[in-house]
């Protein structure tokens, strides 16, 4: 079930996993596992519907031709942003090599290679490599790794067309799946576990949880909307999404390690061992929750 409701706060509940202006935050801690391609495509194909949803209620004024995907990851956005659009080509941007690599092979898979072109560049960069002059600019889950988001902003607005659309789209922190009485003889791990990497988060990603609004103003957009979508997902919709909890929980384990308690990293090692019945890939009570925030913001 997916539904909205308009945006009030923000919490800093936890930094997400999702595509940082290298496609992820490329070179963070966090992904030093090496798996972070692997979730950004579970966190396309969970949410899908979610990402559709966001897309269908872009505040338009015409169907755009020209999109550029800001820190796009394995293409999540990109593949809605196709579908939604289907005379539109897109730019991908990425830090990630690799990530622009796979995101080139789905191209080819899906026969639309000749509808996206892919640009490696750091985008805390000052200079940017030429992006063309796009209608849409798409940055889901990006902004807030950037280091330097006023300059950005400015930068993006400068980049638009006349009337040009930027969508900004921002997780709430890590999804959260298990149940409050999870697991047995641990109730609440989960949220230790989150709580316990609010120090790390602070320090390495200062803008999470940020609201865009503000600043999406400063900069010389009109915000024309506004809103948040809670998401929740029953786990037997999807095999993977125990596949996406069992990611989303090991990507964070070395962030959250060094404030859990022995009995709580137990747990949580549990939770994580394959070979474990209480294994995160043998629950049925998995429900995916997590929230995004949506700025849609124009260029007069």
């Amino acid at each position: 079930m997916t539904h909205a409701h308009q945006h009030t706060s923000h919490g800093d509940s936890g930094h997400h996993h999702g595509h940082g202006h290298g496609g992820g935050p490329g070179g963070h801690p966090l992904d030093a596992d090496g798996g972070q391609a692997e979730i950004l495509d579970l966190d396309a194909e969970v949410l899908a519907e979610h990402i559709a949803s966001i897309t269908a209620r872009l505040p338009l004024n015409a169907e755009p031709r020209r999109i550029v995907d800001l820190g796009c990851g394995t293409g999540a956005g990109t593949f809605a942003l196709l579908e939604r659009f289907p005379e539109a080509h897109v730019t991908a941007v990425d830090a990630s090599a690799g990530h622009l690599q796979l995101l080139r092979e789905k191209a080819c898979a899906r026969g639309v290679p000749d509808r996206v072109r892919t640009v490696q560049a750091d985008l805390d960069a000052g200079d940017w490599p030429d992006l063309g002059t796009p209608d849409l600019v798409w940055a889901s889950a990006s902004m807030h790794h950037m280091a330097h988001p006023d300059r950005t902003l400015r930068t993006v607005h400068e980049l638009l067309v006349p009337g040009g659309l930027f969508a900004v789209v921002e997780l709430d922190g890590f999804p959260r799946f298990l149940p409050p009485d999870a697991p047995q003889g641990r109730p609440g791990l989960e949220e230790r576990i989150h709580r316990a990497t609010d120090g790390f988060h602070a320090e390495h990603v200062p803008h999470r949880g940020a609201d865009w609004g503000p600043m999406l103003t400063a900069a010389g957009f009109a915000v024309e909307d506004e809103y948040t979508v809670t998401v929740g997902i029953e786990g037997n919709r999807s095999e993977a999404i125990g596949r996406y909890a069992h990611g989303t929980l090991r990507r964070i384990r070395g962030a959250a390690a060094p404030a859990l308690d022995p009995e709580d990293l137990a747990a949580l090692d549990e939770l994580l061992d394959v070979g474990s019945r209480h294994s995160l890939l043998h629950r049925d009570d998995l429900v995916v929750r997590t929230e995004r925030t949506v700025w849609a913001a124009r260029r007069a």
